[in-house]
């Protein structure tokens, strides 16, 4: 009843042994009405498409009511706190809500590899035990939920007059994720959690073997650059109990617009990957590594020329620094932009990862495409570009572009990893199609099964 498992009783009058089947004999009119509807409504509730659909209108139900409350919360503040405080807002839970984005589209690269015969988790050097493409999603489903239930929380809280417990929301969710990713349980993925979190201390701190994770994984922080800028100003503002309030908004403010720290938090994730081609060309004393090198260190420049807007007089810049700063700034996007196409990808065997193991509507209208070539191709020049101009100093309190400009980078970085990942595992299964100038930097610490024994051949390689 009420959805339960319908069962009779052995020793029912009814029931009738027939060799190894139970059969129901005798059964009154009503009763077999009644028994008919309980199994129909325990196949109903027990077919995977009605469950799913539940779900998912569950999940967009839910997510209906956060944007209602919200929007409704804004709406009840005054005009001259609305604007700052919905920039605060946004400084807050900008960050976790774009990595959330960037963990659903690892989700669609997962699960295209898992079908075009992409064995990613030998690139990587994962255990059996490694996260699949719905693992990922569900992960990225219960990010999404708990970061807009706490972002509509502290909307209806402050907007309600509880400003001390709308101050604790923020704090609360990066607390908490914190706390879930260091756990020393068998909970939450444990592995794949300290698995991420030893690729981070590698990436900090380059002194052994730089493997194909470790690249990788900072070749990703530079397109989240801005969100882990607007991580310190959130941790930042945490620290000395402004979270809450608008005035923070003013140029002297400690976790204002002009702090200092800011060009200096942008510009970490390319030093990271600066040490790390260092660190390659000791191990291979392969010269090609310093010209990778050379594509991080032009972003320093861009960073750091557009952050002294805020330090000198509008004629200085104008004259002085602004012009060098766009040289910098081109001189970065073509040397990225043809380091992606010609190196990371291999242009001669492009739209191959787009073939599927099995006949799909993607593999027809994406396999052998020329298309393809043009988009890839022209997109990524251009939001290279535009990525560049997001380090520009005058557009850090323009959130909602910065913004826009920051998912669409995350799509390029999205549309990058295909064919990256794509490219070194074809060279793994052609090593005589790979000469000296072609990329594959995958290193890893054992070498006994053949696959492996094909990944080291490739790990003095350039590319990374």
């Amino acid at each position: 009843m009420f959805g339960g498992v319908f069962s009779v009783p052995v020793n029912n009058p009814h029931l009738r042994k027939s060799g190894s089947r139970l059969i129901i004999n005798n059964l009154g009119e009503n009763d077999l009405k009644n028994s008919s509807m309980q199994l129909g409504t325990i196949a109903k509730l027990r077919s995977p498409l009605v469950l799913s659909s539940l779900k998912v209108a569950l999940y967009v139900g839910g997510l209906y009511v956060c944007g209602k409350i919200g929007w409704e919360s804004v709406m009840k503040m005054g005009l001259d706190t609305r604007e700052l405080f919905f920039y605060e807002t946004f400084l807050y839970y900008n960050p976790p809500l774009l990595i959330t984005m960037m963990v659903w589209l690892w989700g669609v690269n997962l699960w295209v590899f898992s079908r075009t015969g992409v064995h990613y988790a030998e690139i990587f050097d994962l255990g059996s035990d490694h996260l699949s493409h719905k693992e990922i999603w569900k992960c990225a489903r219960l990010m999404t939920t708990i970061i807009l239930t706490s972002m509509t929380a502290y909307l209806y809280l402050y907007s309600h007059g509880d400003v001390y417990l709308a101050a604790s929301q923020p704090i609360v969710l990066y607390l908490s994720a914190v706390i879930i990713l260091i756990i020393p349980f068998d909970m939450f993925y444990m592995s794949s959690r300290y698995y991420l979190l030893w690729t981070f201390w590698r990436i900090l701190f380059p002194v052994q073997t730089v493997t194909f994770s470790d690249f990788f994984l900072a070749d990703i922080l530079t397109s989240l650059s801005k969100v882990l800028s607007d991580l310190e100003r959130s941790v930042c503002r945490m620290v000395h109990r402004q979270v809450a309030t608008v005035a923070w908004f003013e140029a002297d403010s400690v976790c204002g617009s002009h702090s200092a720290v800011i060009p200096l938090v942008l510009v970490l994730p390319y030093l990271f990957r600066l040490f790390q081609c260092i660190r390659q060309y000791r191990d291979s004393k392969d010269i090609a590594n310093i010209w990778n090198a050379g594509k991080y260190l032009t972003a320093v420049p861009v960073i750091f020329l557009s952050a002294l807007k805020y330090f000198i007089d509008q004629d200085t810049w104008t004259y002085s620094i602004q012009p060098a700063w766009i040289l910098s700034g081109l001189a970065n996007t073509f040397f990225s932009f043809f380091w992606d196409v010609l190196r990371d990808w291999d242009l001669s065997v492009f739209t191959r990862i787009f073939k599927f193991t099995k006949p799909n509507i993607c593999s027809h209208l994406l396999y052998g495409r020329r298309w393809v070539y043009v988009w890839v191709i022209g997109s990524n020049l251009v939001l290279r570009w535009t990525w560049t101009y997001k380090l520009s100093a005058h557009l850090r309190n323009n959130y909602i572009t910065v913004f826009i400009i920051t998912l669409l980078e995350i799509y390029r970085r999205f549309q990058w990893a295909f064919f990256r990942i794509e490219n070194v595992w074809y060279n793994i299964n052609h090593p005589k199609r790979t000469t000296s100038h072609q990329s594959n930097p995958v290193s890893l610490q054992n070498d006994n099964s053949g696959e492996q024994e094909k990944l080291l051949a490739h790990s003095h390689s350039l590319g990374v």
